[in-house]
């Protein structure tokens, strides 16, 4: 038993943190390997690996990843935004050079080799952008008199700029959605909303007409028979294969015919080995870590933890959505991993690394340290 009598850092951290959002991440973390166990193998028989050569790898991320997440659930506000701050512009400058030195991936430049290691940046600019976001909203809330909101629109322009030129839509999508219901929870007025809404638009439009591929995933989307919609048709049969209880472990077709069966379509595998219950169960996971997030930030007083935890949490809740949606053929299709399940290194280093601060944010802390952490920050900013 940890006593609260003692006053370390660990018994601190483990008498403030919520238990029940870490215990339900530690759950996708073991769904995620029990899934690329019956996903991957194919997968890494068609490319001449070792069957177990992806299973082996994500455990093998997995480990910095817990302790990087469990590391980053000790820190305090101030250190998030420090932390925050030197992770956006490193990452600001790898995607500049992935631009020019980074590997082409279909027609996509958006990996760099660092140390020998695979990198994708924009993984890591996305918690890093969303908590610098939310300490211009917490400023604007604080001193309205500051022209935060248009710091925060230019840092939305310059990322979103960066992400179309790799080209990569569906981050650009996903970062200018958190960016929106942000401002939407910082009060933006309706002029904002319109002008906004208006803007978004043009640059759909823009991109449909300009983008071969985007246009040819909207037009099959619409029309299936405009285009070759195998995976997602195959996708969207695997769930009807799989009914409530799913086949049984191995006993998918799935994943020996979808290229990414490990990754973008991993739900669809779970569908059909496992069944449309334990999607349920997934589903249900992603909605507690968002809900109960979003309820312990509302009642947050300072403005920044408030709006930091929350954006976090859009952000984990629509990665996962987009990803579901994309197995359902709900939406277009975009390659987005779903959280802690799929298989990617940098993408679950940076969702270890965003959903260690959503605790960190989450913590009950005195109404003392919350009003010192306030005028640390008053105090300091961002340079903090």
């Amino acid at each position: 038993m940890v006593s609260r009598v003692e006053r370390t850092p660990f018994t601190t951290w483990w008498w403030t943190v919520d238990k029940l959002t870490l215990a339900a991440i530690g759950a996708l973390m073991l769904g995620g390997i029990v899934l690329l166990l019956a996903a991957s193998p194919p997968v890494a028989g068609r490319l001449g690996l070792d069957p177990f050569h992806f299973v082996n790898r994500h455990a093998l991320y997995l480990i910095p990843a817990m302790l990087v997440l469990l590391g980053t659930s000790f820190l305090s506000p101030r250190q998030i935004r420090r932390v925050a701050l030197m992770i956006f512009l490193a990452s600001l400058i790898f995607i500049v050079l992935t631009l020019f030195i980074g590997a082409e991936v279909k027609g996509a430049r958006r990996w760099i080799a660092v140390l020998g290691v695979h990198v994708q940046p924009s993984e890591f600019l996305k918690p890093a952008f969303v908590i610098l976001i939310a300490w211009l909203f917490g400023e604007t809330a604080r001193r309205p008199e500051m022209p935060a909101n248009f710091a925060a629109l230019a840092l939305l322009i310059l990322v979103m700029t960066l992400l179309m030129l790799q080209p990569d839509f569906g981050q650009t999508m996903l970062i200018a959605l958190v960016w929106g219901v942000l401002f939407f929870l910082a009060g933006m007025r309706l002029v904002w909303a319109i002008g906004l809404t208006g803007i978004a638009s043009i640059g759909l439009a823009i991109a449909y007409f300009t983008v071969p591929h985007v246009a040819r995933r909207i037009r099959r989307f619409i029309d299936p028979s405009s285009g070759d919609t195998f995976q997602i048709d195959t996708a969207v049969e695997s769930f009807m294969r799989g009914s409530w209880f799913g086949r049984g472990p191995g006993e998918g077709t799935v994943k020996r015919i979808l290229p990414d069966s490990h990754a973008d379509f991993v739900f669809a595998v779970a569908a059909e080995e496992f069944g449309i219950a334990l999607c349920l169960v997934l589903v249900a996971l992603f909605a507690f870590i968002v809900v109960r997030t979003l309820a312990r930030a509302m009642r947050n007083e300072d403005p920044f933890s408030r709006f930091a935890a929350s954006g976090l949490a859009i952000l984990f809740g629509m990665q996962s959505v987009i990803n579901m949606a994309v197995n359902l053929h709900l939406i277009p299709a975009k390659g987005m991993t779903l959280p802690f399940i799929s298989y990617g290194g940098s993408s679950l280093l940076s969702l270890a690394y965003g959903m260690g601060m959503l605790l960190a944010l989450t913590r009950e802390r005195p109404r003392a340290e919350l009003l010192a952490s306030r005028r640390d920050f008053v105090a300091a900013g961002i340079s903090s």
